[in-house]
This record gives structure tokens, C-alpha cells and sequence, in this order.
């Protein structure tokens, strides 16, 4: 994994596949053109640190950025592909009473999702297609350079499961810690997935390998046990909580890191004392935080968002419980830019790519009723 990719020659890629590209594959691949190797890598490094195109041996057009500004400073922008579909992403402030504001930059590694999950809105889509390393990168290049933002942090945590793409996605963190590229510390870059275990068990192994070992890793768990989680999230039908805790358990964490356990809130479904108590035994064995989202309604859904004393009153017995505790910001829920709310419904009911996933996509529409008990 951690060598350079074949790629086609410089002279047949566009912007997004460059942008996909590390600096040794790009100089290697314009070497191949007869482009001196200093002159190449200057090109790279303009193009990443600069936002500017210099070079005439290779295609650059500027994709359309589409920004708009939702709930103070939380930037939601699109950007086009040219084939129909869009990317979204969201940039989220951060604010910090030593370091001040920051940027958080949520990507998509997907146009919309396989795995199905009944809370989330990009599920309702189901799978159009995947988004290369390029296009996964071009979110930090627009953000960076058009929407002229300092990006701090990077979650995989936008439209898609990135496990469900795996290869692009870590080909993606191969070039945005790239030094002479965006040089985003592995360490403020972090993977979000609902699961997969086959997944966790690869960027396992890809952590191992030398300037990575830093890379974050979060897991969408959502219910205290099989039964409920299942009923949320269909992944689970494959993978139960006790294969998922032991792949974590097994997983190299560098010292003094921790899992990122998501556990969206949702009124009368995975909110009870009960389920609390559970999923604190759940967790028990793993270094991990806890960060409670509360529900943020995806279109026609079954559930209201949580009333905020019923979030008060699972955070306080989570503490209670011994569990390390963080709460997500609600941020951008009235425009859909919220957490599992990215998603096009125009998109909706387009052909999934043929052998991604293990979930069909959900059917629009279709509500699922989970028994609370």
C-alpha cells in the first residue's frame, strides 16, 4: 500500500487526477513526459500551496465551487464533477479558549451510500458512485484556495462510507500528508465508518507503516446492542458489536490515542437509562471517547430531534458510568449540513456501483419503526 500507483501519463489526467497524486508519482509520471524532475515538483508544490497552475504539459480547469454560508460560520459547499453530480462537504468552526477558532473540513468520499443506515440522510440515496483520491482531495484544494479557508483538521465524515472505498480514500491521506503537497498531520486527519470490520483490520495495517501511526480512527456505534443496531444500521447483520469490539481491541493504537465512539442520539429508539448503561459495558474494554450527536432529522423521518434534557441527562449518566464524554455541536441542521444530513435528494435511486458494499441502498421513502425496548 505504501508504494507509488500505476497512473496514466500526465498528458491524459485533469486536475482531479493530479490532485490524487503524491509528489513522487507526479514527478515520476511528468519525468515520463520529458518534464524535468525540479520543474515538476515546483509545479506540485505551487499547485497545492498556492492554488496556482503552472505547466503546460498537463490539464487544469478550476472546478466550480458552489459555497454557501449556513448558521454563522459553517461553510457548506459543492463542487461539480462534470457528470451530473456533485461532492458536498462542510467546513465547521471550532472554537478553542487557547488556540481560538480553527477549521474542521468534513469530506465525502462517496456520492451517497451503500450501508443503509435508517438516521442518516445520504443513505436514503443509496450508492451512486465512488469519488476517486482526487476528488477526495480537490474538497481540501477548494476549501483551502477558493473558499479561502486555513483548514486545521480533516473527518472522513461526509457523504459515503470510507471504508466501502477504501483504496481512494488512503490514497487520499497518502497525498494530503504529502510535504510538499497540503502537509496535513496524519494526526488531525480522522476515518469514520460504521464498522466495517474488513476495513478496520486494513487501515490497521496501514498505520503501521511510517508516518501514519498518528491517523484517528471513529466508529459510528449508535445502539447499546445487537438488536437495535441492527434494526439502525444493517451493517450490523454481518458484524456484530462483539466482532467490532474485538477488531478494535486488536487495533494498534499509538500511545495515549483514542477511538472516537459516535453514538447518534434518537428520541425513544437508543436514548434510555437502559441503553446508557449497555453501551457504557459496551465500551468498558476500549480506550475510547464517547461523542453523543443528537439526532439531526434527516427528510420525512420517523424520529424528532432529542429534547435537550433528555441529551443532558444521557451525557450525565455516561459520566457517571466511568465513560470519557464529548457532545457534538449542532451545527448547519436547518439547511441539511449537519452531521448525516449531506445528500442531493435529486440523486436518489441512481444505479449503485456494481461490488460496493454489503447493504443494497435503502429504498426512498421506506421508514423503519425500532422497538425501544
Amino acid at each position: 500500500m505504501s508504494g507509488i500507483r500505476p497512473r496514466r501519463p500526465v498528458a491524459e489526467q485533469g486536475l482531479l487526477d493530479i490532485m490524487g497524486m503524491t509528489s513522487d508519482e507526479f514527478v515520476a509520471a511528468s519525468f515520463e513526459q520529458g518534464v524535468p524532475r525540479g520543474r515538476a515538483l515546483q509545479a506540485y508544490r505551487t499547485m497545492f500551496r498556492e492554488g496556482r497552475f503552472e505547466g503546460d504539459w498537463f490539464g487544469i480547469e478550476d472546478p466550480p465551487v458552489n459555497r454557501r454560508e449556513v448558521e454563522g460560520q459553517t461553510t457548506k459547499f459543492t463542487l461539480a464533477l462534470g457528470d451530473d453530480h456533485e461532492t458536498e462537504s462542510v467546513l465547521i468552526p471550532m472554537h478553542h479558549r487557547k488556540h481560538g477558532t480553527t477549521r474542521t473540513l468534513c469530506v465525502s468520499s462517496q456520492i451517497g451510500c451503500a450501508m443503509g443506515c435508517e438516521f442518516c440522510e445520504t443513505a436514503q440515496m443509496g450508492l451512486v458512485r465512488n469519488l476517486s483520491a482526487g476528488q477526495i482531495v480537490s474538497q481540501w484544494w477548494a476549501a483551502t484556495h477558493r473558499v479561502d479557508t486555513t483548514v486545521k483538521n480533516m473527518v472522513f465524515m461526509g457523504m459515503g462510507e470510507p471504508m466501502d472505498n477504501l483504496d481512494e480514500v488512503l490514497q487520499s491521506i497518502r497525498v494530503l500528508t504529502d510535504h510538499n503537497g497540503p502537509a496535513v498531520p496524519s494526526s488531525n486527519i480522522s476515518i469514520s465508518t460504521v464498522g466495517r470490520i474488513d476495513g478496520i483490520n486494513r487501515v490497521a495495517e496501514f498505520v503501521k507503516q511510517p508516518g501514519y501511526h498518528r491517523l484517528n480512527l471513529a466508529i459510528s456505534v449508535n445502539a447499546p446492542n445487537d438488536r437495535i443496531r441492527s434494526e439502525l444500521m444493517p451493517i450490523n447483520r454481518a458484524m456484530k458489536m462483539s466482532e467490532l469490539q474485538e477488531a478494535l481491541l486488536a487495533f494498534p493504537l499509538r500511545g495515549g490515542a483514542a477511538f472516537c465512539a459516535e453514538y447518534v442520539l434518537i428520541p425513544g429508539v437508543n436514548d434510555g437509562d437502559d441503553h446508557c448503561d449497555e453501551l457504557s459495558r459496551w465500551l468498558e474494554p476500549l480506550r475510547c471517547s464517547l461523542n453523543v450527536i443528537p439526532y439531526n432529522p434527516r427528510r420525512d423521518s420517523p424520529w424528532p430531534a432529542p429534547e435537550e434534557h433528555d441529551v443532558e441527562r444521557f451525557i450525565s449518566r455516561a459520566i457517571a458510568n466511568g465513560c470519557f464524554v464529548k457532545r457534538r455541536g449542532t451545527k448547519g441542521r436547518d439547511v441539511m449540513a449537519a452531521c448525516g444530513q449531506l445528500g442531493n435528494p435529486e440523486i436518489r435511486r441512481r444505479k449503485r456501483v456494481e461490488g460496493s458494499g454489503l447493504v443494497q441502498p435503502v429504498v426512498e421513502g421506506r421508514s423503519l419503526k425500532v422497538d425501544p425496548r
